[in-house]
């Protein structure tokens, strides 16, 4: 099974604020790492509540004009990658319902784990679904409990006790911008202010580029409700015990963010120390695989005193290989999006060091164009665990049968990829990383943190 990665991004100003949608456009600009085929925006204007959203780039789907369109108070927005559902418009977020009780539009990131129950259920009982997406299952449940409910925020309530696994909901209604954090807080949301308006994000990255003041993360299993009264916070659902996606910390997040109070920075500077002290090896230089390697290959580089060089022209026009849909389309991005430089590597004996190996093909060809641009020995270290289980949370892990690290022992990963040696972060170093948040690692050690069967 694959799931999918997004980013959310809201902003609820004052009443003469009339320019959410350029701020969500900023914001999502600064999150478009997390997703890279679709995006959309939608805004409240004087409590209609409309949306804009196609396939593409934030800069290729919103242009100056599409903005200049989108007044209004408060606006939410979104980024994503499909691999659940089609690649096709219809899947693209903020979703818009229309039901009794007004408008209402919803981005969501993370992934059910309940779906298929869910959606199986609400069909019996008549509903009808227009996308492939679990979002659309959260939107059916808020619409109608909200029928029953006196305010949206208790409907948002209800549908949470409907729904397991993760899930960021940022939700506009025609008078409110509710945003929401799962109970055990597997994807990361955060709490910003400029001026009199409220900012929530993904990442704190995107609360520095609208040049918004970090406040605080949104706690696991909170509501927070923003009015015309200010905001208020709802946490009869929050928990005692968080389990944050440790690979925020590897790879999805940008590294100028902070999550749950833990710099990804500082994060992946330790996983480099720790790849050193664990896999020590007699080399000339040490580079990074762009992006998420870079911080790793530097903390590498000061553990160790070898010199820290550059070893690949990047492509920055081509998104990034791992949250590809398809195989086919992940092997095409790396061969135009990275080129080694032939004047760092040539005669070198090189550490590769690199966020993860899922399924090799990535990690073989990064390592034979290094060979092939002169370098005598190429040693490969990767800032996380071997993936061994699914992730059913929203990480775009594969099924077991995809995962080389189920097939293989190290020793024939580092054949078949062509490297000379090869070293994974060791399980027990995670903690290291993080320091007293607690994470989920179910994909390197297959320990879930809610009731998942496995495959």
């Amino acid at each position: 099974m694959i799931k999918e990665e997004c980013g959310v991004f809201g902003i609820f100003g004052p009443e003469q604020n009339t320019a959410a949608a350029e701020s969500c456009y900023y914001g999502l600009f600064a999150l478009q790492h997390r997703g890279q085929e679709s995006c959309g925006i939608a805004v409240n204007n004087e409590g209609n509540v409309t949306v804009y959203k196609d396939m593409g780039l934030v800069p290729e789907v919103f242009s100056d004009d599409v903005i200049s369109r989108l007044p209004g108070r408060a606006a939410i927005g979104h980024v994503r990658y499909s691999t659940t559902g089609p690649s096709i418009r219809e899947n693209a977020q903020p979703l818009l319902t229309r039901y009794s009780k007004g408008t209402m539009a919803l981005a969501h990131n993370g992934n059910l784990a309940n779906t298929d129950k869910l959606r199986s259920s609400l069909e019996e009982q008549g509903a009808i679904f227009q996308t492939t997406i679990d979002s659309e299952i959260i939107a059916y449940l808020i619409a109608r409990y909200r029928a029953i409910c006196s305010s949206v925020e208790e409907a948002v309530g209800m549908a949470m006790d409907q729904l397991e696994g993760a899930y960021c909901l940022l939700v506009l209604s025609r008078g409110k911008l509710i945003a929401v954090r799962d109970p055990l807080g597997f994807r990361p949301l955060c709490l910003g202010q400029i001026g009199d308006s409220w900012v929530f994000a993904s990442e704190s990255c995107a609360l520095d580029t609208v040049g918004a003041k970090f406040v605080r993360d949104i706690k696991p299993g909170e509501i927070v409700v923003v009015d015309k009264n200010g905001l208020r916070s709802i946490t009869d659902r929050c928990r005692s015990q968080q389990h944050s996606c440790i690979f925020e910390y590897i790879y999805f997040a940008r590294s100028d963010s902070n999550i749950d109070g833990v710099s990804v920075y500082q994060a992946r500077l330790e996983a480099g120390r720790q790849l050193a002290r664990q896999y020590p090896v007699d080399a000339d230089l040490v580079l990074g695989v762009p992006d998420s390697g870079l911080d790793a290959a530097m903390g590498f580089s000061e553990e160790t005193g070898i010199p820290l060089g550059k070893g690949f022209m990047k492509n920055n026009y081509v998104g990034r290989t791992f949250i590809k849909p398809s195989q086919g389309q992940r092997e095409n991005a790396v061969r135009i999006k990275l080129n080694p430089i032939r004047s760092s590597v040539e005669g070198k004996r090189v550490i590769m060091v690199d966020d993860s190996i899922v399924r090799g093909t990535t990690s073989a060809r990064i390592v034979r164009q290094l060979k092939q641009a002169g370098a005598t020995e190429v040693h490969v270290r990767i800032s996380a665990p071997p993936f061994l289980w699914p992730c059913y949370f929203g990480t775009d892990i594969p099924s077991i049968d995809e995962l080389t690290a189920r097939k293989y022992n190290i020793d024939e990963i580092c054949r078949q990829i062509g490297a000379d040696s090869l070293g994974f972060l060791k399980l027990e170093s995670l903690s290291k990383l993080t320091g007293s948040i607690n994470y989920c690692d179910a994909c390197f050690s297959g320990n879930y943190p809610s009731l998942i069967q496995k495959d």
